[in-house]
């Protein structure tokens, strides 16, 4: 099946979700410095998810471009990651009008773990796709040792946010910045199929 729906459909998905988190984001009423104070929480909050979005759009890009074909297992794969990463408006929101209380950042940490086993399905189906672990995709992504620790940080991360939940969002915030550092081995499998392709 061709990819480019499953592709357009995520991207518009993506921007969305967004959209609405920058959304929860109220203007204050008054022009002083002061009125952005109760903000900080909600734009923290929206700082990460941001970055969180971007990064799973940046690898969903680029893990999709290394497909050379996608069927209805891929597509119900990612239907599972856009379910997760759809609910970060909701989790966002609630952590920062809460101030990062216990429960609201334990569930933060709950979505982020939920959409990194999602995303981790994805790749899996997607890598017996296209032909399993002897596959350019599969040796391009190794022994994914970010994909793997990323998991077991949010886990601790959510128990952590049972009881000093500051110390949950400085773990979470770790996981992103781990994530920032760009990987290109996906990216040079993705260029080399694409340009087979013309």
């Amino acid at each position: 099946m061709e990819k480019n729906r499953l592709e357009a459909f995520s991207d518009g998905v993506l921007a969305i979700i967004i959209t609405i988190m920058v959304l929860e984001m109220k203007v204050p009423h008054s022009a002083e410095w002061a009125a952005l104070k109760p903000i900080l929480p909600i734009f923290s909050t929206y700082a990460l998810s941001f970055a969180y979005v971007g990064i799973y759009w940046n690898n969903h890009h680029h893990l999709i471009k290394a497909c050379r074909r996608i069927n209805g297992g891929i597509m119900w794969a990612n239907l599972h990651l856009l379910f997760w990463l759809s609910l970060f408006p909701f989790v966002t929101g609630w952590m920062g009008e809460n101030h990062f209380e216990s429960v609201p950042s334990a569930l933060y940490g709950g979505v982020l773990l939920l959409a990194a086993i999602a995303y981790y399905i994805l790749q899996t189906v997607i890598i017996a796709e296209q032909g399993g672990h002897e596959s350019k995709l599969a040796r391009a992504i190794g022994k994914d040792w970010k994909g793997k620790m990323s998991p077991v940080l949010y886990a601790l991360g959510i128990a952590v946010s049972l009881f000093k939940p500051w110390i949950g969002a400085i773990i979470y915030t770790f996981v992103a910045l781990m994530w920032l550092i760009p990987d290109r081995r996906v990216e040079h499998v993705a260029a080399e199929i694409e340009s087979a392709s013309h």
